[in-house]
């Protein structure tokens, strides 16, 4: 199915349709099937919603680039039209940008959130990463010194050294919606968050680290954290059934299946 948001044509699945809204938002360049595991328990007893973001599965990337306050509002309007203001909200680490925004920015109005190794705080700059950024600085410069045969070969190879993996891989028209994101430090918002939210986090995750998690239980008021021993920043993968079970456990305690 697809949601038509601006000169979006957002793709949406809907698995059950019994008990309250559930809508799970994966983390960047994640599709529907990583959580297909997740998503045939929760559906035995809800009524569950994943999307593809743009760019990625079945959703086409628009021609233009976006912010991650561009995603909130196409997620925001996503709830409002299909009547899923009610939902419960899962989100993986990009997936929790989101909803950061959603409570802490536009103010959703909402009770309970789910944060599986949430992004959103930006690390801070270490002396080896500030020398790392002077030396592509100057690096680049050279570019401008060689002959008009050697410079695509010289970029081609900056971009290959300096470059991250993820932003490698995408395709060149998403490359600026990505440093809009990543660039986008929203520690600001958590303390502004009215809803309860459950953190639950791997402890081995080394792209959003522990770290981030014990900064957000601090900063959002009304939150509660649940440390994963030995696990990633993918626990709904590695252990998928300990994920549900935590869920199960956090849904029943705020009464969801009553409300």
């Amino acid at each position: 199915m697809y949601y038509t948001y601006h000169d979006i044509s957002l793709y949406y699945e809907k698995h059950g349709n019994q008990g309250n809204n559930i809508l799970i938002l994966p983390g960047w360049g994640d599709t529907r099937p990583t959580f297909q595991n997740l998503i045939s328990s929760l559906s035995i007893s809800s009524t569950v919603y994943i999307i593809d973001y743009p760019g990625f599965g079945n959703t086409k990337f628009p021609n233009h680039s976006m912010t991650i306050y561009d995603y909130a509002d196409m997620i925001h309007s996503f709830l409002v039209d299909l009547n899923l203001e009610d939902a419960l909200l899962i989100g993986h680490s990009f997936g929790g940008r989101i909803i950061t925004l959603l409570d802490g920015y536009y103010h959703y109005p909402h009770n309970h959130f789910i944060f599986i190794d949430c992004a959103g705080i930006r690390p801070k700059k270490t002396f080896q990463g500030w020398l790392r950024g002077k030396w592509y600085q100057f690096l680049k410069k050279i570019r401008y010194l060689l002959p008009s045969k050697a410079k695509e070969k010289y970029s081609s190879w900056l971009f290959q050294k300096f470059a991250s993996p993820d932003y490698q891989a995408l395709p060149k028209n998403m490359r600026v919606t990505f440093q809009n994101i990543v660039n986008t430090d929203l520690f600001y918002y958590l303390r502004k968050m009215k809803s309860r939210v459950l953190l639950i986090w791997g402890e081995k995750d080394e792209s959003t680290p522990l770290s981030d998690a014990e900064k957000m239980k601090k900063e959002i008021p009304n939150s509660e954290l649940i440390v994963l021993r030995n696990l990633g920043h993918f626990p709904y993968l590695e252990r998928p059934n300990w994920i549900y079970q935590i869920i199960m456990a956090h849904l029943e305690e705020i009464h969801f299946f009553n409300s």
